[in-house]
C-alpha cells in the first residue's frame, strides 16, 4: 500500500491507473469501513482510501479536536483489505489557505433531519468531498467512489452533488454493518461505555417498530405519522436517550411520505455524550 500526504504525490501515484475506486473516511476504521474498501476492489484499477478528520463538518460544540485518530491500526487493516493507495492529507495540504469557496447543497435535501440539528454539516460535507474527488480523479474517464448506508442522508447529498456538477463517478452505497446484536457499526460507538452499548442498540429496534407500525398503517400513513413519530421518540426518552429525530420519509427526497411511496425510517438520538444515527429502508 502506498501512503502520501499531499494532492501532487497523490495524483503522481494514480497516474497508471483509469478507473480509481475510492473510499473517503475519517479514519478510526471499523468493518464498515473495510467492506467498503473489499467492495471498491473490482469496480477499479486502483482501491484508493482517504483519511481526513474534516473541521469543516463539525459545529464548534462537536468532537473535532477529540475524535479518535488510530493511525497505524488504520493503516494495518487498510492494507490487509487489500488498499492500493491511502490519502492521508494533513490539514493544510487539502486547505492550504482558508476555504472561502464552500459547496452549498439544495436546502430541501441538506437542511431537514441532520442538517436541522447539524447546521452547516452538509456544507463541510459537500466541500470535503468535491476537494477529496477532485484530488482522485482528475483526468481520469470513470471512478466509482464507495459510501455506507448508514449515513442515508449523507451518501443522497453526495450522490446529487456528484449528478448536479456532471462528475464521472459513480456513486456506489455500501450496505450497513452491524455488529451481531444488530447495532450499526460506527466510529462513535467507542465512545459508549459498557451499559451504554448494552442501550446502544434500543435505537435500531425503535426504528424498527416504527417502521413495522408505518407498514400497518399504510392506507392511512400521512395522517397517523405524527402521532407514531412521537411515540417512538417518547419511548426513547423514557429510556434516558436524547433523541433528534425518529421519523419515516421517502426514499427519494427524504419528504414526508404519500400512500405508496418507497420508505425509509431514520433516526438520529444522544445516549450520554454519544450522538447515534440509524436508518432501515422499508
Amino acid at each position: 500500500m502506498h501512503i502520501v500526504h499531499t494532492i501532487p504525490d497523490l495524483r503522481a501515484a494514480l497516474a497508471a491507473f483509469d478507473r480509481p475506486a475510492f473510499v473517503p473516511t475519517m479514519g478510526n476504521l471499523h468493518e464498515g469501513h473495510l467492506a467498503l474498501v473489499r467492495q471498491a476492489k473490482p469496480l477499479g484499477d486502483a482501491t484508493v482510501a482517504s483519511i481526513f478528520v474534516n473541521r469543516l463538518q463539525f459545529l464548534p460544540h462537536e468532537d473535532f479536536d477529540s475524535y479518535p485518530r488510530t493511525w497505524d491500526a488504520d493503516c494495518a487493516k487498510l492494507q490487509a483489505a487489500g488498499c492500493t493507495v491511502l490519502f492521508a492529507p494533513r490539514e493544510h495540504d487539502l486547505y492550504p489557505t482558508p476555504q472561502t469557496f464552500k459547496v452549498q447543497p439544495d436546502a430541501q435535501l441538506a437542511d431537514i433531519l441532520e442538517g436541522q440539528f447539524r447546521p452547516g454539516f452538509f456544507t463541510g460535507v459537500c466541500t470535503v468531498v468535491m476537494k477529496l474527488l477532485s484530488a482522485v480523479f482528475a483526468g481520469k474517464r470513470h471512478g466509482s467512489t464507495l459510501l455506507g448506508q448508514k449515513d442515508y442522508q449523507q451518501l443522497m447529498v453526495v450522490r446529487q452533488m456528484v449528478q448536479q456538477f456532471a462528475l464521472p463517478i459513480d456513486i456506489v452505497a455500501g450496505a450497513t454493518q452491524r455488529a451481531p446484536d444488530g447495532l450499526a457499526l460506527s466510529s462513535r460507538n467507542g465512545y459508549l461505555s459498557e451499559s451504554e452499548r448494552t442501550e446502544a442498540l434500543q435505537l435500531s429496534l425503535a426504528l424498527r417498530s416504527l417502521a413495522h407500525h408505518a407498514q400497518a398503517a399504510a392506507h392511512a400513513l400521512p395522517a397517523q405519522l405524527p402521532t407514531l413519530e412521537a411515540h417512538a421518540m417518547a419511548g426513547l426518552t423514557a429510556r434516558g436517550w436524547q433523541p433528534d429525530y425518529l421519523t419515516v420519509r421517502r426514499r427519494s427526497d427524504l419528504q414526508p411520505p404519500q400512500a405508496g411511496d418507497a420508505l425509509v425510517v431514520l433516526g438520529a438520538a444522544r445516549l450520554g455524550h454519544t450522538r447515534l444515527i440509524d436508518n432501515f429502508e422499508i
